[in-house]
Parts: C-alpha cells; structure tokens; sequence
C-alpha cells in the first residue's frame, strides 16, 4: 500500500518540473521508482531525469507551464544563453561577417544606410542571430575606409610590377552638382588586360588644362606611376590635351569620341536633322500614348514582329539616333497598322506619320552610318587591345567615305561630312602605327605605303634595341663594396693533348665547329632579325586575341614582346572612365546625394570598368 504523497526536496531536486511531483513515502524513506503527479496522482516512472516528468505534464496538462528547465547558479550559464548571446564587435566571426556586408554594398553599389533598414536586419537576424550589426556610422567611418586601403594596396602591388601604365581620364557631374574627374588605370598582368578605377575626385576649381594637370600628376605621384611612362586617354577637348602636354604624359585622343564628332556632323545635316525630328515626333507620341502603345503591341503580335519598344534618342550620342532610325525601320508595318486603327484615330485629331521619301531616306542614312556604327561597337570592347586598332579602322572609314556617282545626294553629303572631320585627326601618328605593327592582326601595316611601313618598322627596332638598354641598366648588379682581389699572376697555359683528326687538320679552317667571338650580334642586328622574322609570321585572323597570340609566341619574340606589352596596353578610348561616372549614378542617387566626395571616391574604386 503506498505511503503519503511528500514534496521533492528542493535542495535537492531544483527543477521548476518538481512543483508538480512528489514521491509516497516507504519504510522511513521515499518510493523513488517512480514520480507522482500532484494534479492527477499518476505515477511517472522516475529515470533521475526530468524528461519523462516534463512529457507527462506537456501530454496531460497542457495549460501548465513550466518556467525553466534547471535551476542554476548565479555563475553559470544555460545552454541557451549560450547560443543566443551576441558575438563581441572584435570576434573574428562578427568581423567576417561586417567584412562581407561593407563589400557587398560596395560591390552592388547599395547606399550606407541599408544596415538601418528593417528587412536587411531581419534577414541578418535570421541568418546569424548572435551578430549585432554594427551602426551606420560604423560601416561609413571605419569598415568602408579599411575595405578601400585594402583594396588600395592590392592595386598598388600590381601596378608597382606593371611594365607600363596607361590611364583614362573623364569628368562629369554630380546630382550634387559637385565636379568629379574620375581617373582608370590598365596595364598588362600576364597578357591579360587589368583595369582599375584609381580615383573619382571632386574638382571645385575651373577645368582649364593648367588644373586637369595638376591633378594629373597628384595622380601619378600618389599612385607611384612616374617611372611608369603613363600615357593618358581623354576625349578630343583643347583643355585635355593641353593638361597632358603639360603633365609631360604622351596623350591619345579617344577614337569613339572622334567617332561621335564625326558623326554628330553628319547628324547635322538639314535632311538628316529633318528626318530625325519627324521620327522622333512618332516615337515620342507612342511614348505618351498608352492607347497607341497598346495597338503597337497587337499589331506587331499580328505582323509577327519582334516585341521591341520604340527607341527615342538621346542628342549626346550619335549612335542612339541610330538605334533609333534602325529600330523605326524595323516595326514601320507595325507602327503604320496602330496608327490607322480606329482606336487612335477616335482618340487623336491629327495623327503624324512618315512619307515613302521619308522611309528611303532613313534607309540610306542607316546605309551610310554603318561604317561608324560597327567601329564605335569595336571600340567599345572589353578586355582586347584597341589603341592598335584605331590606325586601320581610321583609314578603312576615310576609303568608305570616297564619294560614288550612283549614291544619293544624301548619302554624298553625309560621307563627305564624315571624311572632312575624320581627314583632319590621327594625321601621321606614329604611336598608333607602333601599336598596330606589334598586333599581330595587322603587323603587316595594309593600310601604309611602303615607305611609311619602312619607317614604322625601323622605329619598332629602335624601340626593341632601346628597351633592352634600359633593361640592360635595371639587371646590372650595383658595384660592391668589397675590396677588389688580388690579380692572379699569369701563368704559363697547360698544354693538353689534342686529338689527332686528319680531316680537322685538312678542314678545318673551311669548316669551322665553333662560332667566332667576334661574331656575336649586336643588339640592333639582333632586333632586326626578329623583326624580320615576326613580319614573316602569318597574321593573326581579325576575330583572334592578340594578347592570347603573345602568351604563346612571347618565348620566340621576346625583344618585340617586351615592346607590345608597351603599346598594348593603351586603350583606344576613355569610354572606361565614361562607364565608371555612368555608372556612379547608382552611388550618388536621389536618394544619398550628400554622400561625402571621399566616401564617393572609396566607393567607385569598387566599380567594375
């Protein structure tokens, strides 16, 4: 028969569980088999455990709670304080953590103050709990300065190894309305072209060339590119090309900017201009029109064309206006079919559209700008060598821009404006040739006479024999400082035994097995044999890599190799600097535009160029 119900010793039994069990007494002591339930007197079978009490009570007495699990020392720690406690701000885990989130920002071009808002910081609470994000002025004052030294340093490394430097350079406006010139750097790391966005400044004074030098060399002295020969890119503006004569840097004028001019004029002319406002007066109605941009889409649904938007130009950029005359071409059936449907006209007094004379011009337009369009695309290529490029590429576009007998007025005018513009530019650049004559797609100079080809390639040899000089100097040991040794006294040579050969003794002034001293090649011989020999080499085909080409081929020209690392890697255009500010729009936007002018600097260098 079971004793009385007793409470578990609390000294001994300290679980919150324990309040709702007890055990029956036996014999002077207590039944610990099993545990008694003091709301419905059930025995639980009793493990010195409290897990099959705590089933009990969850199973039968639902409406029962059950505060903790254990009670503990002041001291010590539950399991679950454990794992929920927040990582300290100098964990190496909680400094991973703030690493990554600041590069991400950097990298995706997200504002400082997303770690404020309430969906990134569920989503970091629910990724790792026991991170504390740290406050906003945080990440801006110490994460984003330390993440761009490190970033900073890594491109120094590399540019500290590089042979030569080329930069970019660009300005353009802020939301702000601050002045930023922003400055790329490329060079070539194992035949491979590596671009990096070295700076985006503010330029509060007057953008004359005596300023854009001066923060040239701020450039080059900071970045420690002097011994580097550096050699700018910018756009065809007086200005840039009187900083870089000042800056003493050689200067390249950008060949899409050249394109753009020489285009623009075309653009200019009073039929061209016509047509493009007329085109322009449709797009701009389908724009407006939600009614007729609707029909636009069943018809060309009908006509089975493609589902493109219409394209309205933007005047800066000669080849939106191309675009966009492509692109009317291209739906006319369509954009004909919505303006004569009954939902437009009910709603449209007047409706504007293009005559046939209207669609043949735009035909031929299209005709005579291709030429520039397929070399602005070339130009603006990644990651392959274009300064080489600019040299044939001008003389093909001059040749296209001969006039014919059987072309309309039109076209006449528009190649004429092209060639008087392009005629005047990269007259008898010799930099452009160099680089074209170690590209092996066009190593054989087609588009020079033969003397200039003479020309090109003595100074190609001069360069070789000058560069090994140079190199020559740089690998000389420097003098020791030890004492010199004693000289040796002379002595007698020792005579060995030479073996005896009757046809050697007959012979062998006609056949000589060694190679006289004497004869050893001079380095300017040198450099003219391998000149000699790469011209004989076949091109590389034109959709070829030349920088692939010399990986394989450096081993057999190693003299001319060390001149193409040289002009190779010098962009043809600034077109990197563009993107850099075009795409620096998503980092000073609406909404961050006072984002300080150093925090806009740390952030573009993570930009992809």
């Amino acid at each position: 028969m079971a004793g009385e119900l007793e409470d578990a010793p609390r000294s001994i039994y300290k679980s919150e569980i324990w309040t709702h069990f007890g055990f029956y007494s036996k014999d002077g002591g207590r039944d610990k088999s099993h545990a008694i339930c003091k709301m419905c007197l059930s025995k639980v079978k009793y493990c010195r455990n409290t897990t099959n009490l705590r089933a009990h009570v969850a199973r039968h007495h639902q409406d029962v709670e059950v505060k903790g699990k254990q009670a503990t020392s002041s001291s010590q720690l539950t399991l679950e304080q454990v794992t929920s406690a927040k990582f300290a701000s100098s964990s190496p885990r909680a400094a991973k953590i703030t690493h990554s989130v600041i590069y991400y920002m950097c990298k995706d071009m997200r504002p400082l103050s997303t770690v404020e808002g309430d969906g990134f910081r569920f989503m970091m609470n629910t990724l790792e709990p026991r991170y504390a994000i740290p406050s906003r002025q945080h990440f801006t004052d110490v994460a984003l300065p330390r993440l761009y030294k490190e970033e900073k340093t890594t491109v120094l490394d590399e540019l500290r190894l590089a042979e030569r430097v080329a930069l970019t350079c660009d300005s353009w406006t802020s939301r702000s309305t601050e002045s930023y010139v922003t400055v790329t750097a490329h060079h070539i790391d194992e035949w491979k072209i590596s671009s990096h966005v070295l700076q985006t400044r503010p330029m509060y004074d007057s953008h004359t060339g005596e300023n854009i030098a001066g923060f040239l060399r701020e450039v080059v002295d900071e970045w420690g590119l002097r011994a580097k020969e550096p050699v700018v890119v910018t756009d065809n503006a007086p200005n840039m090309a009187v900083a870089a004569r000042l800056a003493e840097m050689d200067h390249i004028q950008c060949f899409a900017h050249s394109l753009n001019l020489a285009s623009q004029k075309a653009l200019k002319l009073p039929a061209v201009a016509r047509l493009l406002g007329r085109i322009r007066r449709v797009t701009g109605f389908f724009r407006r029109s939600t009614t007729a941009s609707h029909q636009l889409q069943l018809k060309q649904a009908q006509l089975q064309l493609p589902q493109h938007r219409l394209i309205t130009d933007v005047v800066t950029r000669w080849n939106s206006s191309y675009d966009m005359t492509e692109r009317f071409l291209e739906q006319q059936p369509a954009i004909v079919a919505a303006l004569l449907s009954n939902e437009v006209r009910k709603n449209e007094k007047e409706v504007f559209t293009l005559t046939e004379a209207d669609i043949t011009c735009a035909e031929e337009v299209l005709k005579a700008l291709k030429p520039m369009k397929d070399a602005t695309k070339v130009m603006s290529e990644e990651g392959m060598p274009t300064l080489s490029v600019i040299a044939p590429l001008h003389a093909k576009l001059v040749m296209e821009t001969e006039e014919n007998s059987e072309e309309s007025q039109t076209v006449k005018d528009i190649k004429a404006a092209i060639a008087q513009d392009l005629s005047k530019r990269y007259a008898n650049d010799e930099t452009l040739y160099m680089a074209s004559a170690v590209d092996p797609r066009f190593k054989n100079l087609p588009f020079l006479p033969e003397e200039k080809q003479r020309l090109i390639y003595s100074r190609l040899t001069d360069a070789i024999v000058t560069e090994k000089q140079k190199h020559s100097v740089k690998d000389q040991p420097a003098p020791s400082s030890e004492p010199e040794s004693q000289p040796i006294p002379n002595m007698p040579p020792v005579k060995r035994p030479r073996a005896s050969c009757a046809l050697a003794d007959l012979l062998g002034s006609t056949f000589p097995t060694q190679k006289n001293d004497t004869e050893t090649k001079s380095d300017q011989e040198a450099a003219e044999d391998e000149v000699k020999m790469f011209r004989m080499e076949s091109p590389l085909p034109l959709n070829g890599d030349p920088l692939n080409w010399w990986m394989e081929h450096e081993g057999a020209y190693p003299r001319i190799s060390t001149v193409a690392r040289r002009f190779l890697c010098i962009p043809g255009t600034s077109v990197s600097a563009e993107r850099v500010f075009s795409t620096a729009g998503d980092i000073v936007t609406a909404k961050r535009s006072v984002l300080k002018a150093e925090h806009v600097d740390q952030l573009g260098s993570f930009l992809g160029i």
